[in-house]
């Protein structure tokens, strides 16, 4: 019964997403700030872990800003949430009129060696899937982290591949599979910034705090030759749409220490975030895992 009612309740959201994609933007903006206030006040455990993101990354800020800064936080993350029908039944045309592509797309198209789009965890960054697919020839390869409830698995599975040239590799898989698509010419699409735990991981700061990083972005570029291209989204007011950036290629990355190199990445990720605290994943347990003999902060 349990299985039954979570399927029925997965296809019920699938529904409301194709039944707001329609929508104007402008429309699904207003309601998803509307949504994001409601959970502010009803998901309490995601409001804490919310606060306690801001409060050690922004310490210097005051604790009435921290919690309306936690309010917008909810509320683009809940428009990013009912948006995503938006991306994935809305047309190509439709899309492509509301995403402004910014910077350099064509880098990974003119490079003749491999590419890595490494794109932080801001709200938005499914928006930037869709516009790499959409506006380059190179094909874009990424990691896929299953989800618990299989009917949305296999719709946001199903939403990642439908504008087509891209591959999509589980986390639980070796990476030998993804190494060999890069060096078949496609780009990786790379989200680094999570807390995956200690494996393959070192603990650099994040905003001043020991955060269990990566290594694999250096480990990787450094194998296979690989330019590494940042790729930022913001979500941007009411209907005006997504604007995605497309960076400079970074210089002189990877070097050949790569908790150098997760160090340098997390004081970029810093700096724009920075330029749009609210549109990051503060949901997220960033600080989950902690060095030794440090007490947890959740």
């Amino acid at each position: 019964m349990k299985s039954f009612l979570t399927r029925l309740g997965a296809y019920v959201m699938l529904a409301v997403l194709w039944l707001l994609h329609g929508l104007p933007l402008a429309w699904q903006a207003a309601l998803g700030h509307a949504v994001g206030g409601l959970l502010w006040r009803l998901a309490r455990s995601r409001r804490r872990v919310v606060l306690t993101n801001l409060a050690l990354c922004f310490p210097q800020m005051p604790a009435p800003e921290r919690e309306r800064l936690g309010r917008e936080v909810f509320t683009w993350f809940s428009r990013s949430v009912l948006e995503r029908g938006l991306l994935w039944f809305a047309s190509p045309a439709r899309l492509k009129r509301l995403i402004h592509v910014e910077g350099d797309p064509g880098f990974a198209d003119r490079h003749s060696g491999p590419v890595m789009w490494l794109v932080p965890h801001f709200v938005g960054l499914d928006v930037a899937g869709v516009a790499t697919q959409l506006n380059i020839r190179r094909g874009l390869a990424s990691i896929y982290q299953a989800q618990s409830n299989p009917v949305i698995d296999a719709a946001m599975h199903r939403a990642r591949l439908r504008h087509g040239n891209t591959e999509l590799f589980a986390r639980a898989e070796t990476a030998r599979p993804l190494m060999r698509a890069v060096r078949n010419g496609m780009g990786f699409f790379n989200l680094p910034d999570m807390d995956f735990g200690e494996r393959d991981a070192q603990f650099v700061p994040f905003f001043g705090v020991p955060a269990s990083t990566l290594l694999a972005p250096s480990r990787m570029a450094r194998a296979l030759g690989m330019a590494v291209q940042p790729v930022i989204v913001t979500l941007l007011p009411g209907g005006q749409g997504y604007r995605v950036r497309y960076l400079p290629p970074w210089e002189d990355f990877p070097s050949d220490d790569p908790v150098a190199d997760a160090a340098r990445m997390n004081r970029h990720i810093e700096q724009w975030v920075r330029e749009c605290p609210a549109q990051y994943f503060w949901v997220h347990r960033r600080f989950k895992t902690r060095p030794p003999g440090e007490p947890p902060l959740y």
